[in-house]
C-alpha cells in the first residue's frame, strides 16, 4: 500500500507538500496548531473515474487525470518531491530515495526502466517536461485499464468486478483471494477501489504494455498474411500459467490454415509472375489464372497450398518457444518487452523458425510451380528434390529469406505499434478495446508496409528456390540474381508479383480474424 502517494500528488486536498514528508519515509503530514476548532467530516461522494476527489468546501474544481492545471501542478509536486537534490533532474538513485520516503518500493531494474521510458534526450534522467510526458501518457493507459475493470461504471472496483475481469483473462480466485488483492490498493477501508487508490498503487511502475491493452492488440497471433516473419505477440502472466496461451496459438493456426487456402490462388498467381513474367513474357492477373486453369483444371489453382497449410503449426510452435527463450537470452525477466527488445527476440526467434521449417518452404515453391502429373504428392516432390540436387537444394533462397525478416519484423511492428499507440492516445476513452474494423486496419496497414519493405528479397528467395525448375536456367547467387534482374528488367523487375500479393492482404486479414475468433470461443477463450 502506498500511505504517502496519494496526499502528495492530488494537491487537490492540500497545500504544502514538503511540510507532508518524513525525511525519515514513515509518519503522515507534519502537525501546526489549528487556529480554529476544524469542521465536523463529511462524508465524500462518489466521483466518476478519472477525477480526484476535492473537499466540499473549496473553491477549486476537481483533478482531471485528462489534463489541465490541476494535473500540471500535481505532477509539479511530485516532481519535487522526487528530485531529491533539486538539480531540475530525476536520476535512478533520486526515483529510489524519493520514492521510498513515499513508501513505494521498486527495485533497480524498474527504476532503470522508468527513467529510460521517458527520457528523450537521452541524458541518464528525466527533466520535469520528460517526466510529465511519461506520467500524463502511462497515467491515460491506467485510466483504461481502471474504467474496463469498472463493470458497473460506479467509479469503483470491488472484489466482485476484479473476479469477473480475472475469469475473463481465464484465472479463478476465490472471493477471499480477491478480497486480499483489493486490500493491497484500499487505503480508506471501504473495500472498494476508486479513482485515487487505483492510479496511485500503480503510478510509478514501469509497464510499458498493460495486460488488458496486450488482450485488445494481439497482431501477428490473429493475423495471416501468408508469411510468417512477424513478431510474436506476447500473452499475459495469467494466460501462460493458465494455458490459455496455447489455446490462442491453435485459434491462430486454424485461422491462418483457413485463409491461406481461401487466398491460395492469388498466392500461387504471385509465385507464378515472380519466377516467369518478364519484359518480354508479361504475364497479367487475368491471363495468369487463364493460363493455370487452361494447363490443369480449377483444382491446379491450389497448387502448393497443402505443404502451406502443413508448415503452420510446427512454424508457429518453434517460433513461440524460441521467443520465450530469446526474451530470456537477452535478460529481460519482465511480463513485456519495449519494441527494440521484442523486434531483438522475434527476429532471432523468426530465424530459428524458418531455419527448421525453410525445407517446406522450397517444397510450397516447388509444387507451386509443377506441371500436371510432374509429382504424385509433397513425399514424391521432396524424394526428386533429394535424388536430382541433394540436401543444398531445400536451402536454396535460404539467405535472402532471413534476411528479409528483419526489415518485414521491424516495419511491421513500428506501424502497428504507432498505429496502436495514435489510437490509444487520440481516441482511446472507456476502453483499450478498438474494435474489430480499427484493428483490421491496423493489421492490414502495418502488414501492407512490412510486405513491401521486405518485397525484393522474397521474390530473390522465390527465383533461386526455382532455378533447377527453369530449363537451361542459371544457377546464380543471391548477389548476383539481384543485378541480373536490375540489368535486364530494371528495378520494377524486383517487385513483380506484388499486386497478387497485395490482393490478398485484405481477404486474408479479415478471414484470419473471423476465424480466429470463433476458434477462440470453441477452445474456451473468453471473447470479449
Amino acid at each position: 500500500m502506498l500511505p504517502l502517494l496519494s496526499d502528495v500528488i492530488c494537491q487537490c486536498r492540500t497545500g504544502d507538500t514538503h511540510r507532508g514528508i518524513d525525511p525519515g519515509g514513515g509518519g503522515g503530514h507534519a502537525e501546526e496548531p489549528p487556529s480554529k476548532p476544524a469542521p465536523p467530516s463529511k462524508p465524500v461522494p462518489r466521483q466518476p473515474a478519472g477525477h480526484c476527489h476535492a473537499d466540499p468546501g473549496q473553491s477549486s474544481p476537481p483533478c482531471d487525470t485528462c489534463g489541465g492545471p490541476e494535473q500540471e501542478h500535481r505532477l509539479k509536486v511530485l516532481f519535487e518531491v522526487l528530485d531529491v537534490n533539486g538539480d531540475g533532474g530525476i536520476c535512478v538513485n533520486d526515483l529510489s530515495i524519493g520514492l521510498k520516503k513515499l513508501g513505494v518500493h521498486r527495485t533497480e531494474h524498474e527504476l532503470m526502466k522508468i527513467v529510460k521510458a521517458g527520457d528523450k534526450d537521452l541524458d541518464g534522467q528525466l527533466d520535469f517536461g520528460e517526466f510529465v510526458h511519461y506520467l500524463k501518457d502511462h497515467e491515460k493507459k491506467l485510466r483504461l485499464v481502471f474504467k474496463s475493470l469498472d463493470k458497473k461504471n460506479d467509479g469503483r472496483i470491488d472484489s466482485q468486478e476484479i473476479m469477473q475481469s480475472l475469469r475473463d483473462l481465464g484465472v479463478s480466485i476465490s472471493e477471499e483471494q480477491a478480497e486480499k488483492i483489493m486490500k493491497s490498493m484500499d487505503k480508506n477501508g471501504t473495500m472498494t477501489i476508486d479513482w485515487t487508490e487505483w492510479r496511485d498503487y500503480h503510478l510509478l511502475h514501469p509497464a510499458g504494455n498493460i495486460p488488458e491493452i496486450i488482450l485488445y492488440w494481439k497482431h501477428s497471433t490473429i493475423f495471416d498474411v501468408g508469411e510468417s516473419l512477424l513478431v510474436p505477440d506476447e500473452f499475459t502472466a495469467e494466460e501462460k500459467k493458465t494455458g490459455m496461451w496455447w489455446r490462442h496459438l491453435v485459434a491462430g493456426g486454424g485461422a491462418g490454415a483457413a485463409s491461406r487456402t481461401c487466398t491460395a490462388p492469388l498466392d500461387r498467381l504471385k509465385v507464378l509472375m515472380q519466377v516467369h513474367a518478364s519484359k518480354s513474357n508479361s504475364m497479367h492477373i487475368t491471363g495468369g489464372f487463364s493460363q493455370m486453369i487452361r494447363e490443369g483444371g480449377v483444382r491446379s489453382l491450389w497448387r502448393g497450398n497443402g505443404i502451406n497449410v502443413i508448415k503452420i503449426a510446427p512454424e508457429s510452435a518453434i517460433k513461440f518457444m524460441a521467443y520465450e527463450q530469446m526474451k530470456r537470452l537477452i535478460g529481460s525477466d519482465q511480463e513485456t518487452l519495449g519494441i527494440t527488445e521484442r523486434l531483438v527476440a522475434g527476429s532471432l526467434a523468426g530465424v530459428t523458425s524458418q531455419s527448421s521449417i525453410y525445407p517446406m518452404e522450397v517444397l510450397k515453391t516447388r509444387l507451386a510451380l509443377r506441371k500436371t502429373g510432374q509429382y504424385s504428392g509433397i513425399l514424391h516432390c521432396a524424394k526428386h528434390i533429394f535424388q536430382k540436387e541433394g540436401v543444398a537444394a531445400f536451402y536454396k533462397g535460404y539467405v535472402p529469406n532471413m534476411l528479409g525478416i528483419i526489415p518485414y519484423a521491424g516495419i511491421d511492428l513500428a506501424v502497428y505499434e504507432t498505429l496502436k499507440n495514435y489510437w490509444l492516445q487520440c481516441y482511446a476513452t472507456d476502453s483499450a478495446d478498438p474494435g474489430v474494423f480499427v484493428l483490421l486496419a491496423c493489421g492490414t496497414t502495418s502488414s501492407t508496409c512490412g510486405q513491401l519493405s521486405s518485397y525484393p528479397l522474397a521474390l530473390v528467395r522465390t527465383r533461386m528456390q526455382a532455378q533447377a525448375t527453369l530449363e537451361g536456367g542459371p544457377q546464380m547467387s543471391m548477389s548476383a540474381l539481384f543485378r541480373h534482374i536490375i540489368k535486364t528488367e530494371g528495378p520494377l523487375g524486383l517487385y513483380r508479383g506484388l499486386a497478387p500479393n497485395f490482393m490478398k492482404v485484405i481477404p486474408s486479414v479479415s478471414i484470419s480474424y473471423v476465424v480466429y475468433e470463433s476458434l477462440k470461443i470453441r477452445l474456451g477463450v473468453q471473447s470479449k
